[in-house]
C-alpha cells in the first residue's frame, strides 16, 4: 500500500479524494496500516473501529461517484481521544472502572466531525479521565511514547492525540484541553494543538474532569488543519447550555488576512515561572533557554509579516493558575466523578459485596488508578465547609484576577490593545519517562503557561516553533481573547509559512 498519503495534511488529504485523486477506501486503507505499524512503538491507540470506518468510506466513495456533497473533509481520517463516547465503539476515558463499555450515542464533536465527513477509525489512550500531564496515568499500558524519541513522554492528557497525529496516524485528532491538555502534548510532539473558547465548541458525550475548565479542540499536523476543523466542530448545540450563539466565521478563509497591523503581545511574567515556595512567597525559575530564544525568533517573524510587536505586557496574576487550578480542578473532579459507582454508572466490582455502599467501595477501588482516587480524596477534603474560605474561595478569587489580566491587555480601548499573546507553550521540552533530564518544578508547573486560558476562558493555540539542539520540537503559544480564534489561528499561520518543516510528522 502507496503511504505517501499519510504525512499529507487533511486540506490536502480531502483535496485528493474530492478530486478523485485517490478514494476515501485507498486512503483509509494506507492509514490503518501506517497506524497499526507505528503503534508498535508510540502506543497512541487503545482501540481501532477499522469496520466502521471502512463502512463509512465506501459510503464517501458513494457519494464522490454520485456527485453528492460529502463534506469539505470527505475520506479525511482522524482519530479521537478515548474520552469522547462514541457509538458502540469502546470508550474507556482511560479507566478501567469503564472498560468494556460501548457508549449508545455519539459525543457532539464526532456527531459534527463526520457531517463534514472525516472518517473516525481509532480512539487514542489518554490520562485517566484526562487527569495527568505525561499520559502515564492511563489504566492502558503501554503508555504513549513520543514519536520523537520513544523514551520520552508525549505530555497529557491527550497523549495519544498528539502521539498519533505527530507519527501520521491521522492529521486529526480529537482532545480535550482542562489546564494545557492539548497545547502541551502538541508542543512535546511537534504538532498543532487548539484550546477554543469555553462555549466555542460542545462538550455534551465527552467525559468529564472540571467541568468549568473542560474545553474541545483539534490536535494536527498544520494550522490550516485546525482551521478547516474548527470549521466542523463550533457552534451552539443545545444539549451543552455553556454553548454560545456567536457567530462561527470561515476559520480556514481568515487566514489569509495574515497579520499585518495586529498588536501582539509579551509578557516577562510569562517567560519564566513563578512558584511559590515553603514561606508563602514567590521565585522566579528560569525556562529553558533554548524556547525562550524560539519564542523571540517566532516574534521577529511576526514583526517580519507586518505585527506590531509590545514587549512587557504585564500578566502579573498568572503565576496563580496553578495552585488555583489544583483546588479547583479537584473540587471538580470530585463532583463528576461520583457517579462512577458501579451500579448507576461504571462496571461494578467482581467481588462479593455485602451492602449497596461496600459494592461502591469496591468497584472503585478496583475501577479508578491511583492519581483520580488521590484527586477524588483531595477533592473531597478541599470541598469540605470547613476549608471553603481557606482554599475554594481564595482559588475564585485567583481565577477573577488572571481573567482580569486578559480583560486588562485585550481592551480595545486599554492601554496595550493587544490582538494577540505570545507565550512559550511548556517551559521545557518533551522530558524523559524516568525524568533525569529535567528539574521536577519545571514538570510540576508544567502548565503555568496554558492553565491560565483555562481559567480566563480565553482560547490558545500551541504551534511548531522549531527544534532544540538535540532534535526535541519547541511549541509556542499564541493567545487570544474571547471567540478570537481566526486571530490566533492568523498569527500561527503566518508562522507556520515562514519557518521550515513545521508540519511535524516523523
Amino acid at each position: 500500500m502507496n503511504k505517501e498519503f499519510v504525512h499529507l495534511t487533511a486540506w490536502e488529504q480531502a483535496h485528493l479524494v474530492r478530486t478523485g485523486q485517490i478514494s476515501a477506501s485507498e486512503l483509509l486503507a494506507a492509514v490503518l496500516e501506517h497506524a497499526a505499524e507505528t503503534n508498535k512503538n508510540t502506543h497512541a491507540f487503545v482501540t481501532f473501529c477499522e469496520k466502521e470506518a471502512k463502512e463509512k468510506a465506501c459510503e464517501t466513495d458513494r457519494k464522490l461517484s454520485a456527485g453528492e456533497e460529502a463534506g469539505p473533509l470527505a475520506g479525511v481520517p482522524y482519530t479521537a481521544k478515548d474520552v469522547f463516547c462514541t457509538r458502540n465503539i469502546r470508550t474507556t476515558g482511560g479507566s478501567r472502572i469503564l472498560s468494556g463499555w460501548l457508549p449508545p450515542y455519539n459525543a457532539a464533536a464526532v456527531e459534527r466531525m463526520e457531517k463534514a465527513g472525516a472518517i473516525l477509525f481509532g480512539k487514542t489512550n489518554c490520562d485517566e479521565f484526562a487527569m495527568g500531564g505525561t499520559g502515564e496515568n492511563s489504566a492502558w499500558q503501554p503508555v504513549p511514547c513520543n514519536p520523537y524519541d520513544f523514551e520520552r513522554t508525549t505530555g497529557g492528557s491527550s497523549s495519544g492525540s498528539a502521539a498519533a497525529v505527530a507519527s501520521g496516524a491521522g492529521a486529526i485528532s480529537l482532545g480535550t484541553d482542562t489546564g494545557g491538555s492539548i497545547r502541551e502534548p502538541a508542543a512535546f510532539c511537534g504538532v498543532v494543538g487548539l484550546k477554543p473558547t469555553y462555549g466555542r465548541v460542545s462538550r455534551w458525550g465527552v467525559l468529564a474532569f472540571a467541568s468549568s475548565m473542560d474545553t474541545v479542540g483539534p490536535i494536527t499536523r498544520s494550522v490550516k488543519d485546525a482551521a478547516l476543523a474548527m470549521n466542523a466542530l463550533s457552534g451552539f448545540d443545545h444539549r451543552d447550555n455553556v454553548t454560545a450563539k456567536v457567530p462561527v466565521p470561515d476559520y480556514a478563509e481568515e487566514l489569509k488576512r495574515g497579520v499585518c497591523g495586529m498588536r501582539i503581545g509579551i509578557s516577562p511574567d510569562l517567560l519564566q515561572l513563578t512558584i511559590m515556595n515553603e514561606k508563602g512567597d514567590f521565585d522566579n525559575v528560569p525556562i529553558d533557554p533554548e524556547i525562550t530564544a524560539a519564542l523571540e525568533q517566532t516574534a521577529a517573524l511576526l514583526e517580519k509579516a507586518g505585527a506590531e510587536i509590545i514587549t512587557d505586557v504585564p500578566m502579573t496574576n498568572t503565576k496563580y493558575s496553578v495552585p488555583a487550578y489544583f483546588v479547583i480542578s479537584r473540587i471538580e473532579a470530585y463532583s463528576n466523578l461520583q457517579r462512577y459507582d458501579g451500579l448507576k454508572y461504571g462496571r461494578p466490582s467482581s467481588q462479593q459485596a455485602q451492602d449497596m455502599y461496600d459494592l461502591f467501595a469496591k468497584s472503585r477501588e478496583e475501577g479508578f488508578g491511583h492519581e483520580v482516587k488521590l484527586r477524588i480524596l483531595s477533592g473531597l477534603f478541599l470541598s469540605q465547609k470547613e476549608f471553603y474560605e481557606k482554599y475554594y474561595r481564595r482559588a475564585q478569587r485567583a481565577r477573577a484576577l488572571i481573567r482580569s489580566d486578559y480583560d486588562r491587555v485585550f481592551d480595545p480601548k486599554g492601554e496595550y490593545r493587544l490582538d494577540v499573546l505570545l507565550t512559550p507553550s511548556t517551559p521545557v521540552p518533551a522530558f524523559r519517562f524516568d525524568r533525569k533530564d529535567c528539574d521536577p518544578l519545571l514538570i510540576r508547573y508544567a502548565d503555568q503557561f496554558t492553565s491560565p486560558m483555562n481559567f480566563a476562558g480565553t482560547p490558545g493555540i500551541s504551534f511548531p516553533a522549531g527544534f532544540t539542539a538535540s532534535g526535541l520540537p519547541i511549541g509556542i503559544q499564541a493567545a487570544g481573547y474571547d471567540y478570537c480564534e481566526d486571530k490566533i489561528l492568523r498569527a500561527a499561520y503566518a508562522v507556520e509559512q515562514l519557518m521550515k518543516d513545521s508540519r511535524g510528522a516523523v
